[in-house]
């Protein structure tokens, strides 16, 4: 499992809602309440408060750092946010609700080990609710939390929660959602965000943050298939290290042992781990995701872009990929468009052969598609690559089945797709 500074446990957490249901100001109840920024920053967003006319503390403004935001009362660009209590050390990626915006929200959520999806109690579930749902199915985030939100403005009223709850596991089940969890607040009066709500003596549950706190994230380690993407061949020219040759990479998939038989893809050669390290230490195993670098017993062909993978499922070689692709760039992408495709550590070129069907993320359906993309669209594509890639399928493993596409004249990141 990831791990911050002195061993603790680090938990990646997105959030996501239609505009105005609360966002920033949950993330700021957050912080706030668990006594997370500094004094400094308190007196500066009381200082902003009071220049606004608010009465109270805007605890949205911790997080709504742009001017711009501020002035326009949204959220239009991702804000990380870091904070830790004594259990966990969080880092929250605060995303944008319009639907002008998804790509920055495919871009904050793609790390994610959960996502908090917000919900007004007062409108239910909207398209904006389906929408956020949908890319975090894409996204295989492994966690969802529906938080019902300004409680407070419904008189904490159980039936609401109860038909909002009901509304969401349509959603929840048309997408296959793995683990749904559900939590009425209210972020502006801190009900069941840090502290437990007096309001709503009903709900018997976790608040959210004891839910942030305990919830496991041991599926990092659950990737079962053992997978290391070498990044660089480590030839150093030195009498302490004579012959020594490592490949280094960082572990993204199942854990890999001394004297493990792994076979390096593409070439498909195999040999046996006769050394594990860590700069000049020495380890028996490693765990998904360490910095490693391996020695193999035989002397093959690896280099920088190779894989090497265990004795389980081989992950896929080919030059034809087809995947769902978030379209990022202002520039429309069109049948038979090139561009510079990024795997894990394997840089190639790649054209763009088809596009299947175009998703309309607010019913889920998917539509006929032209030859072209426009910024933040979702549609299942199929690429062909100048040689063959190693993958996986994404929902298998998130870093070996998933790609960057970059514009190849500006060298721009224009899109990121999920192998299917």
């Amino acid at each position: 499992m990831d791990k911050g500074y002195l061993g603790m446990e680090l938990l990646r957490f997105t959030t996501a809602g239609s505009v105005d249901d609360g966002k920033s100001t949950l993330i700021g109840r957050l912080l706030y309440d668990s006594k997370s920024i500094f004094e400094d920053q308190l007196e500066a967003v009381e200082t902003a408060s009071r220049r606004s006319g608010n009465e109270e503390v805007n605890l949205a403004l911790l997080t709504d750092g742009l001017r711009s935001e501020r002035e326009q009362g949204i959220t239009i660009d991702v804000a990380y946010r870091y904070f830790a209590t004594p259990k966990r050390k969080f880092i929250i990626a605060d995303t944008p609700g319009h639907i002008q915006y998804t790509r920055n929200m495919v871009t904050g959520a793609s790390t994610a080990d959960l996502a908090i999806i917000l919900i007004d109690a007062r409108n239910g579930v909207l398209e904006q609710t389906l929408r956020h749902s949908y890319i975090a199915s894409l996204l295989a985030i492994p966690h969802i939390v529906v938080c019902i939100n300004k409680m407070d403005l419904v008189d904490f009223s159980k039936k609401t929660y109860d038909d909002i709850l009901q509304g969401y596991h349509a959603v929840a089940d048309k997408l296959r959602l793995p683990d749904v969890r559900f939590i009425p607040i209210s972020a502006k009066m801190g009900d069941n965000v840090v502290a437990t709500s007096e309001n709503m003596l009903w709900y018997s549950g976790p608040t959210l943050m004891e839910l942030l706190e305990n919830i496991p994230i041991s599926h990092k380690q659950s990737v079962s298939e053992m997978r290391l993407p070498v990044q660089y061949v480590i030839r150093p020219i030195s009498d302490k290290f004579h012959d020594f040759r490592g490949y280094a990479g960082r572990l993204s998939g199942g854990t890999v042992k001394k004297g493990d038989v792994v076979t390096a893809w593409p070439s498909g050669q195999r040999s046996t781990i006769s050394a594990i390290t860590q700069c000049e230490k020495k380890l028996t195993e490693a765990f998904t995701p360490d910095s490693i670098t391996v020695q193999l017993s035989d002397d093959i062909d690896v280099g920088r872009g190779d894989i090497l993978a265990g004795e389980g499922e081989q992950p896929v070689i080919s030059q034809d990929i087809q995947m769902m692709l978030c379209w990022f760039n202002e520039r429309p992408l069109h049948v038979r468009n090139k561009y510079i495709i990024m795997h894990t550590t394997r840089e190639t070129v790649g054209i763009v052969k088809s596009i299947h069907a175009v998703i309309n993320i607010n019913t889920l359906e998917a539509e006929q598609s032209s030859n072209t993309l426009k910024m933040n669209d979702i549609a299942s594509i199929t690429v062909r690559t100048s040689r063959p890639l190693v993958f996986d399928a994404y929902r298998k493993n998130r870093i070996t089945g998933s790609l960057i596409f970059v514009d190849p004249d500006t060298f721009e990141t224009v899109g990121a797709g999920m192998i299917d």
